[in-house]
């Protein structure tokens, strides 16, 4: 069955680039009718993530360039250096693919959980969208089963690692007792939540939330103690702030150099530790190049997060095994659907074509016909037409030398060796 899967992800392209590539929430239905308004695809799925940017398409692989085509224009993107990052699965590798994603195989944190979330809420904007139709409905649906499978015979997800994890551990590192740090968290999403969750476990003083709007800020605040501001009281809050953790969906930086230039003066330079897990980012990359920042992105946890790993890599073997069984099984099923849809057809065929004959013989016996006549005239015309097709087809196979072709249609009407022969 035709499916692709194509993007790139924090193995293939820089933060920078994934940052060019990224759809926002208000984009995706857009995005997705367009994609299928412009390209040969009918049915297509966006997951975009601060990690990755995928396209999930029920689709040959020979429309690939025309979807990468699509992507570049789509992101105002020279097509070759799209290339350069891209990578493109298909048929049961994408399946694949698909599941080892939704499994945290192939994340950046091995085995984080949000990551199915992600793709949940992919499938279900690409419903809003009218872009999944029978296969790539069954192809999550599979993949969602699987991942269920994985999360409940492996132990793959039972270490708290996460990005989250991994950006507070940092902060452990340069803060050696968080109980007296403070912490500004920027976002209320899901990865801020996280990060405020584990802060609140390690005894951090004091934490603010700042977020676009006011009642989101205030509903995560109230499960850790924390205080609520808007993202336009940050420069107020910024001077008291030991940590700095930003996650949001914004298009442009939050933070700014100035801002942070401003920040320091009035804490009279005393060490501030910042990790932007956005993209786009939320924090100017210029902010590195101040004294007393330690400024860190996604791709700068690399090192953090490969230590906590080493727990989940035994589990990880038993996912890749449930994935490719995930994987063939589903791959099984739809061929099955496949053989289903012929027989139906067929089916279909030869019962029209019996009703002809059959009318005819029924006209025949009414109009004063003999019935021996006209049953032993149905039965040669019922099968000289239910043979003709196959038999046309069967002569251009043999005219072509096709000799595989002429075993499958030995096996296929069950014809023992000896019968083709006489």
């Amino acid at each position: 069955m035709p499916f692709l899967a194509l993007g790139i992800n924090h193995k293939t392209a820089s933060v920078d680039v994934r940052e060019r590539v990224a759809f926002t929430p208000e984009q995706m239905v857009e995005a997705l009718q367009q994609l299928c308004r412009l390209t040969p695809t009918r049915e297509a799925a966006i997951l975009s993530t601060c990690n990755r940017s995928e396209l999930y398409l029920a689709q040959d692989a020979a429309q690939a360039e025309a979807v990468l085509a699509w992507l570049a224009d789509y992101h105002h993107l020279n097509l070759d250096d799209l290339k350069a990052c891209t990578y493109v699965h298909q048929d049961d590798a994408a399946v694949r693919h698909m599941m080892r994603v939704a499994c945290g195989l192939d994340s950046l944190v091995l085995g984080e959980p949000q990551i199915l979330g992600q793709m949940k809420s992919a499938y279900a904007v690409a419903r809003e969208a009218g872009s999944v139709g029978p296969l790539l409905g069954r192809l999550f649906q599979a993949t969602f089963s699987t991942a269920k499978t994985v999360r409940t015979d492996t132990a793959i997800g039972e270490s708290p690692v996460s990005v989250a994890f991994a950006a507070v551990s940092l902060a452990r590192q340069i803060f050696s007792d968080l109980a007296r740090s403070q912490a500004l968290l920027i976002g209320a999403g899901e990865t801020i939540t996280l990060v405020a969750r584990h802060l609140h476990e390690q005894g951090v003083r004091r934490i603010v939330v700042a977020n676009r709007t006011l009642e989101r800020a205030s509903a995560l605040a109230e499960q850790f103690g924390a205080q609520a501001i808007l993202l336009a009281d940050i420069p107020r809050e910024l001077g008291n702030s030991d940590i700095v953790i930003s996650s949001t969906a914004s298009q442009l930086p939050i933070l700014g150099k100035g801002a942070v230039e401003q920040a320091l003066k009035q804490r009279k330079h005393k060490p501030m530790f910042m990790v932007d897990i956005a993209v786009p980012r939320d924090i100017e990359p210029q902010v590195a190049e101040l004294d007393d920042v330690y400024l860190y992105t996604v791709d700068d946890l690399h090192e953090v997060v490969a230590e906590n790993l080493k727990s989940r890599r035994g589990a990880a073997e038993a996912a890749e095994e449930l994935v490719a069984a995930g994987a063939e099984d589903f791959m099984l099923r739809l061929r099955e659907l496949a053989g289903v849809d012929v027989l139906k057809a067929y089916r279909q065929q030869a019962e029209r074509l019996r009703d002809e004959e059959l009318q005819k013989a029924r006209r025949l016996i009414a109009s004063g016909a003999d019935p021996f006549e006209v049953a032993t005239a149905l039965a040669r015309g019922l099968t000289n037409k239910l043979l003709h097709a196959p038999s046309v087809q069967l002569k251009k196979f043999a005219a072509e030398g096709r000799v595989e072709a002429l075993s499958v249609a030995q096996e296929l009407f069950a014809l023992a060796e000896g019968e083709t022969r006489s």
